[in-house]
């Protein structure tokens, strides 16, 4: 063999190498935006939960607001019963004298 069919079986040979690199390579850059896509799909997903869970937080802090407000509505509806008695039974003391 002369130095030129070593030089074309040397190039040959690199240029297998290189087209079987590049297709390892391309299928690997397939499997990674396969994965990159699932990736996005799961964070759009958790950004979705996230919202809801949030929307689920204010309704519930808004509920427990307005519990507060209805126990406090019944202890003032109680005191005030307790002043209307307490007034009745000082109009019936002055009343008997």
């Amino acid at each position: 063999m002369d130095a030129n069919e070593k030089t074309l079986t040397l190039f040959t040979t690199r240029m297998r190498q290189m087209i079987l690199q590049f297709k390892e390579m391309k299928t690997e850059n397939a499997d990674l935006c396969a994965k990159v896509e699932e990736r996005d799909a799961r964070i759009k997903e958790l950004e979705a939960q996230l919202t809801q869970a949030h929307g689920d937080y204010e309704s519930l802090k808004m509920a427990k607001m307005i519990e507060i407000s209805d126990r406090d509505l019944e202890g003032a509806q109680k005191r005030l019963s307790k002043l209307i008695r307490d007034i009745n039974k000082c109009i019936t003391l002055l009343s008997e004298k």
